[in-house]
């Protein structure tokens, strides 16, 4: 059973369904050590007391916000918590809008909601009505420290909370040059449109996410092992001279059509070579 972050109940109307909030991710980290280049030895951190000097154990280490220059209020979890009781242990629920109108961007962490004891009805209930509308419930929630908005969103027999940044926290695109519907010099032909809509279909599947894997985690371990076999553990690479003199040059004319075609014939055979590789395996199954 994992263990839960936070236990609670979503505040909808009237209704109070209690939940358990879990952690949906599951990060991969690739574990390095600082050096120290002069004679590869680990660099330590310390955590000592800026007026003496000394180092500190963890056990007595606590937080405080400086409100003065120099003079703190110290806060413990009991602090945080005490501070408003009811936002600490309910997810409110604002609104409900469209689900497809969230901007990508605005999703920030994925989190696992289950229902606790006697919170079964409820939550089907709000996991069945989201369903049906096609709307996300916008909701506040202290997570931790620190109150979050989020959607409410449901995702085959669970309902998924996913932390949104506040509107102030995303940066504005006007800066960006993005090319206009109507310019000229990136008009987009139907025959074009159609061609791409092709290579899209040709190139759809369902939706397997256990298919994609880190590989760049094990190109690094490959590297690593290349290294260590030919005793090369302590070599510092530096960039190719070449790479490092490579500017990018003029604008190259695309034949857009033209690569569109290969692309569509290419991405046809490779799934004919799949299928017939699948008919294969399954005749020598049987």
């Amino acid at each position: 059973m994992p263990r839960s972050l936070w236990k609670g109940s979503i505040s909808f109307g009237l209704v109070n369904i209690p939940v358990v909030l879990y952690s949906a991710e599951n990060r991969n980290s690739f574990d390095l050590t600082l050096l120290d280049r002069r004679d590869m030895k680990p660099v330590g951190f310390k955590r000592y007391n800026k007026e003496s000097g000394k180092e500190v154990a963890w056990d007595q280490i606590v937080k405080g916000y400086e409100y003065n220059k120099g003079r703190f209020v110290v806060l413990t979890d009991e602090d945080f918590r005490r501070a408003n009781v009811e936002a600490t242990q309910t997810i409110d629920i604002v609104n409900f809008v469209r689900a497809e109108d969230i901007a990508p961007m605005s999703f920030e962490t994925p989190y696992y909601l289950a229902p606790d004891k006697r919170g079964e009805k409820g939550y089907v209930l709000l996991r069945e009505t989201l369903r049906k509308t096609g709307k996300a419930a916008v909701a506040t929630v202290v997570i931790r420290t620190r109150q979050y908005m989020a959607a409410l969103i449901p995702w085959s027999e669970m309902i998924i909370l996913n932390t949104l940044r506040y509107a102030n926290e995303l940066r504005p695109s006007k800066e960006l040059e993005l090319p206009a519907k109507k310019a000229k010099s990136t008009r987009v032909t139907p025959r074009e449109l159609d061609m791409a809509m092709k290579l899209v279909e040709e190139m759809s599947e369902p939706w397997k996410p256990e298919r994609y894997k880190d590989t760049y985690h094990d190109d690094l371990m490959r590297l690593i092992q290349k290294r260590v076999k030919a005793g090369k553990t302590e070599v510092i690479t530096t960039p190719d001279k070449a790479e490092a003199e490579d500017k990018p040059g003029g604008a190259k004319v695309v034949d857009l059509m033209a690569l569109l075609k290969r692309s569509v014939q290419r991405s046809g055979g490779s799934k004919q070579s799949v299928h017939v590789k699948e008919r294969t395996t399954r005749r020598k199954s049987a």
